[in-house]
């Protein structure tokens, strides 16, 4: 499977994952075991690679990760100003 970059990243919610989970005060660490919880294999340097941009986010791993971090997915893909 091959994945495009977008502006050179491999998503476009990186930023805003990060955002969302420092003003949340949410450790990377954190988030991946409440992701892990939802039933989303993910560890820390996961997040990490997604937060920079060189990592894809899978469809079902956009919706945990708006639980995760009480968001909705127009604000992680940068749709919406919350």
């Amino acid at each position: 499977m091959k994945i495009y970059d977008f502006n050179g990243k491999k998503n476009i919610c990186g930023q805003r994952i990060k955002d969302a989970r420092k003003v949340q005060k949410v450790s990377q660490s954190m988030l991946a075991a409440r992701l892990q919880t939802l039933g989303v294999n993910i560890e820390r340097d996961s997040i990490s690679r997604i937060e920079i941009g060189t990592r894809f986010v899978a469809d079902f791993e956009l919706v945990a990760l708006c639980k995760a971090l009480n968001v909705t997915p127009e604000y992680l893909l940068g749709m919406d100003e919350q």
